[in-house]
């Protein structure tokens, strides 16, 4: 696991590199993109991680089988993936991890981009019922983004990050609400989110005139 960790670690030439081009690319060819029957994807500044843990306590008490993917780790990289509220053991990580080299091909991925489709991988291989992903950074175009998700949250809103999000909450609120998917519920935390959030849907709504999609929203 350590040896693995540490080549993850060097693969790519950045630690950050937003995008999905590369990581939908390992994904689709891998078929990882619903790793469950239903996926919910939880973004925000602040109360990320908790929500993640509050879901996966009232799906298991409900009898569902879940999965969790959450980042950073505080001690293990093994806090990263849960199935069934269990961390998996380094030898579940080390099949996932190879799973991903063999499908990589020459594609160069980042070591969370790499985690995150290991981690789908974890979830499919181990059949779970309802998938709960927390967003690593922003969300329009973080590696969580590939999954086709059914519910999409946002917990919370403020600055932060500002290297790579900026300093504007209203661009903020758009990198998070880039999460929303069209028909698919979308919940917000924030009492009254910048106005870049409730506008996701209409933006929704201009691409899929362009391309010709019909679109309900509730």
């Amino acid at each position: 696991m350590a040896s693995w960790l540490s080549y993850l670690e060097q693969l790519h030439t950045s630690a950050i590199d937003l995008g999905l081009d590369r990581v939908q690319a390992v994904a689709t060819q891998a078929a990882l993109t619903k790793p469950a029957p239903r996926v919910i994807t939880v973004a925000g500044t602040n109360g990320k991680g908790s929500t993640c843990a509050m879901l996966e306590a009232i799906l298991l008490e409900a009898g569902y089988r879940v999965g969790v993917y959450s980042s950073p780790h505080l001690v293990r990289y093994n806090e990263r993936v849960r199935v069934n509220g269990q961390e998996l053991p380094d030898s579940d990580h080390s099949m996932a991890f190879h799973a991903i080299e063999q499908q990589r091909g020459d594609i160069s991925l980042s070591l969370f981009e790499f985690g995150t489709l290991a981690g789908l991988y974890l979830f499919k291989h181990h059949q779970v019922d309802v998938v709960v992903l927390e967003v690593g950074l922003g969300g329009r175009l973080d590696a969580t983004n590939i999954v086709d998700h059914d519910v999409s949250v946002i917990t919370s809103l403020a600055v932060d990050h500002v290297d790579w999000l900026g300093d504007d909450i209203n661009v903020i609120g758009y990198e998070k609400a880039g999460i929303f998917r069209a028909d698919k519920p979308a919940i917000c935390g924030q009492p009254q989110p910048p106005a870049s959030v409730p506008a996701m849907p209409m933006t929704l709504v201009r691409i899929c005139i362009r391309s010709g999609i019909s679109l309900i929203i509730r």
